[in-house]
């Protein structure tokens, strides 16, 4: 089974009323990345709270995609702390590889195994990386599986499926680790229109059950229903960020308004 946080839901729908009592699971201070002498991160501050969703939003090359990479260790910062639970996250005084386990990532592509099943492709990380016995994992991935509606396509292979249930196989397979927090990097970018709400109603799903969630989206309307907060990235900095119901209604810096005026027409 997935152990999610419990969430108390505010009378208007997704926004959370609880996640201010609660602590936050992850802590960023300056961060900084570079790409030789190019600058993709700038002095990054950033708290997120346990069953929370906070939405990145900005214009490509921005820093978003980067910032989950580093929040992952997919990318090493140049400098700054990343803390979860209150722990400093070093490559020198840490496994990286089991510190990735506490975080799932969803890409845009989703790099399913084409030669594994749908099932198979939902158990190898847990039987492989985490020793689960298979019977337990089986039993685990049907019920994955099932969460995201596609039960009856476990013992298909990937080649059958469409865009969108791939992507929810991905988000399966996230999940089959019990992650503490997920990240989706643009997970509806690569989808055909008529796909994107599939994904995005299995990420509500998500929402709903109060798992933590940082989500790089050019999905406005979702970030408004179900975020509790949005960043808007700029030039590698954090512009503004706010609770999602100001961010869109009264936008502060008008390097914000200006981004909200072009995407929302």
């Amino acid at each position: 089974m997935i152990i999610v946080p419990e969430c108390v839901n505010s009378c208007s729908g997704f926004l959370k009323g609880a996640v201010n009592a609660l602590a936050n699971i992850l802590e960023v201070r300056g961060l900084a990345k570079s790409f030789g002498h190019t600058s993709v991160l700038n002095n990054i501050d950033l708290d997120v709270q346990e069953g929370s969703v906070l939405c990145l939003i900005g214009a490509s090359g921005s820093g978003k995609s980067t910032l989950l990479r580093c929040l992952n260790f997919l990318e090493l910062k140049d400098s700054g702390t990343i803390r979860i639970r209150g722990e400093a996250i070093e490559a020198k005084t840490h496994n990286l590889n089991k510190i990735r386990q506490k975080m799932g990532m969803v890409f845009q592509h989703f790099y399913l195994f084409p030669h594994k099943t749908v099932l198979e492709n939902v158990i190898e990380a847990p039987i492989q990386v985490k020793g689960k016995n298979k019977d337990d994992a089986v039993n685990e991935g049907n019920m994955l599986l099932e969460k995201v509606g596609l039960a009856e396509k476990a013992d298909e292979y990937p080649s059958t499926l469409s865009g969108g249930q791939k992507q929810r196989v991905a988000i399966a397979r996230a999940l089959a680790m019990q992650p503490e927090i997920m990240l989706f990097d643009e997970p509806t970018s690569a989808l055909d229109p008529e796909l994107v709400g599939e994904v995005l109603e299995t990420m509500k799903d998500l929402a709903r059950e109060g798992m933590t969630m940082i989500v790089v989206t050019h999905e406005m309307g979702f970030a408004k229903e179900v975020a509790d907060e949005t960043m808007y990235m700029h030039n590698g900095e954090i512009i503004e960020r706010n609770d999602s119901a100001t961010f869109f209604a009264s936008p502060k810096e008008e390097r914000t308004k200006e981004f909200l005026s072009k995407v929302l027409t």
